[in-house]
């Protein structure tokens, strides 16, 4: 059985020791665990600046490295398992275990506890912190500034309507593997907003699509998935769509005929399946 490289920690020279004896390769090395510096940083399929960006960390996500190379880590995002290369300057050792997660769409950290000092970000929603002093409406985070507490939440509080959450990021650019609130594809847009519904799915299109329960289009409600080949939407209601896509260029809600209809006409064709996450 072949394994799927996207989530498979390990090349030719080089694999993470769980997979010795599963996967051939040259050597076998134990990961370290690091953790997201900055607000976001682009998973890259090459350790260079102009690598595509196939997915992205975001502050306080952990990405276990296993080797290094041109100022580059090369590993594995433990949030959805996805395989590439991070700068190395983005990433620290891992500390204590995060408290809190982002809850607003995007928010700054400040300098001090006032919102006249420096701001550092924007951070996204599901960014993850750990806070470690109070003042007032302010809370300090490990390795940043202080956030006004009503935009986290704690670990374990989710939202309990995802498509909510999606609308949260209209009008956000669209931008190949991303999944923060600057700017994000359609994977991203549905992981994010089922993450933060505590439902956690994986990366791209294809291995989201094998999840759910299946359903026909006369069943579609509000939350369901709608998958083509490469491109996933949710249902707003029974009638229209919410995604992030290179159409709009743009997260933008239609109604899914009307997606169905250009799709048609471009030769990606019929959505290939419905899913209930």
């Amino acid at each position: 059985m072949s394994r799927d490289s996207r989530v498979t920690l390990a090349r030719g020279d080089l694999a993470a020791r769980a997979l010795e004896g599963v996967v051939a390769a040259d050597a076998y090395a134990d990961s370290q665990v690091q953790v997201a510096i900055v607000p976001a940083v682009a998973i890259r399929r090459t350790p260079d600046l102009t690598g595509e960006q196939l997915d992205q960390l975001l502050f306080g996500e952990i990405f276990e490295v296993l080797g290094e190379q041109d100022g580059f880590a090369w590993g594995q995002s433990r949030r959805d398992g996805y395989v590439g290369f991070v700068e190395r300057a983005a990433l620290a050792p891992a500390g204590a275990l995060p408290t809190h997660r982002v809850a607003a769409i995007r928010t700054y950290a400040f300098a001090e506890p006032s919102i006249k000092t420096r701001a550092f970000g924007p951070y996204s929603i599901n960014a993850l912190v750990r806070i470690e002093a109070r003042d007032g409406r302010f809370a300090k985070a490990a390795g940043t500034g202080w956030f006004v507490e009503d935009h986290l939440a704690p670990i374990g509080r989710f939202e309990v309507d995802p498509v909510t959450v999606a609308e949260r990021f209209l009008g956000a650019p669209y931008l190949w593997g991303g999944r923060e609130s600057l700017g994000l594809d359609c994977s991203g847009l549905t992981q994010q907003a089922l993450a933060a519904c505590g439902i956690a799915y994986p990366r791209d299109t294809d291995q989201q699509e094998r999840l759910g329960q299946p359903l026909v289009a006369a069943d579609l409600r509000r939350g369901d998935l709608v998958f083509w080949k490469g491109h996933v939407a949710m249902m707003l209601d029974a009638e229209r769509i919410i995604h992030a896509n290179a159409h709009h260029m743009a997260t933008a809600i239609e109604p899914l005929s009307q997606t169905r209809a250009r799709y048609i006409a471009a030769g990606v064709g019929e959505p290939t399946a419905y899913r209930r996450p």
